[in-house]
């Protein structure tokens, strides 16, 4: 494969279901194996959404941090993590922690961000014993697929994502923003339009409201591009849920998604866009050593439930241009 052809993007495995495959020898250097092809790869992503590369070895966190540094121009710091990572190096995470028997439903990464990352990365050091696999969706034809009605309502007021941190569930304020300072978090909250509020427990409430529908910022694709699925509290496991509404009430929920004008979204419209991601969805088995490129924008990612060891990296690069997303009507204290 020549990173200078075009040639090259016909050397991919195209299966209905199963996302863009490519093999590759990278003969012990992954490194200069990712140099040499960073370019076609990104076209390949531009063109295809995604692209599963099989044959590298990645075989730990060093090796697998200097390839992902040689195709992205910049590796992103995460801010705003619902989950907690671990950090193995500057923007080279371990997947989030989430109970290995529990989804987590498609979704577009930090799509709640004013400047979203436009590129993800994922590295397979180990691959499960079963299941695990982290499957993509086309965010076009998932809009496509979906009621008129709805999507006009949620392009014309976008979506609105509660959270409510604590040191219990989810990320904590350190995790999160990267500091426990007061000030430095208000600051920030202020900077990214997210209306905030200290609890007397000392926990912190925000609410920020986003766009649900972009244009990709290469291609200009019309794109369902949110979290509000995933984030949402009919997606959880019903025992979950009800768990956790018991202890900290409905409107304490670690994270919680409204319709843009803060209406609740209904269980049977989550259901609806849990089923169309679910017709729409391509996977492959995760193989030890793969590495997959994810255009974050166009296409949505999830990771399904698994069983033994389960070890992937990840990285987020190229944050997206600031676009008019619709904040206001929440305002920053």
């Amino acid at each position: 494969m020549s990173s200078s052809s075009p040639a090259s993007l016909l050397d991919m495995d195209l299966h209905p279901g199963r996302p863009p495959m490519l093999r590759a020898d990278a003969t012990g250097d992954a490194p200069g194996w990712a140099a040499e092809h960073r370019d076609a790869l990104r076209t390949t992503v531009t063109g295809h959404g995604s692209v599963l590369v099989r044959g590298l070895g990645l075989r730990d966190a060093a090796e697998t941090g200097a390839v992902f540094q040689r195709l992205a121009t910049a590796l992103m710091t995460e801010k705003e993590a619902f989950a907690a990572r671990q950090v193995y190096s500057d923007g080279v995470y371990s997947s989030a922690k989430w109970p290995a028997n529990q989804p987590m439903c498609m979704h577009h990464e930090l799509s709640y961000l004013l400047q979203p990352p436009s590129l993800v990365l994922f590295a397979c050091l180990r691959a499960p014993t079963t299941g695990g696999a982290t499957a993509v969706a086309d965010s076009p034809a998932v809009l496509d697929a979906l009621p008129t009605e709805l999507v006009e309502r949620f392009e014309r007021e976008g979506w609105l994502l509660t959270r409510s941190y604590n040191d219990e569930i989810g990320a904590s304020l350190t995790e999160a923003f990267g500091t426990d300072n007061r000030g430095a978090i208000e600051t920030y909250c202020r900077a990214n339009a997210i209306a905030f509020e200290w609890q007397p427990d000392g926990g912190l409430h925000t609410r920020q409201r986003r766009s649900a529908i972009v244009r990709h910022p290469v291609t200009g694709q019309r794109c369902w591009f949110n979290q509000i699925a995933f984030l949402n509290e009919w997606t959880m496991a019903p025992e979950v849920r009800e768990y956790l509404v018991d202890v900290y009430g409905a409107d304490g929920l670690p994270f919680n998604t409204r319709y843009g004008d803060g209406d609740p979204i209904g269980e049977d419209v989550v259901q609806l866009l849990n089923q169309v991601y679910d017709a729409n969805t391509a996977r492959e088995p995760w193989q030890s050593g793969d590495l997959m490129l994810v255009d974050n924008i166009r296409t949505a990612h999830s990771r399904e439930p698994f069983t033994g060891p389960r070890d992937v990296l990840v990285a987020m690069a190229h944050p997206m241009p600031p676009p008019d997303r619709p904040t206001a009507g929440v305002t920053a204290r």
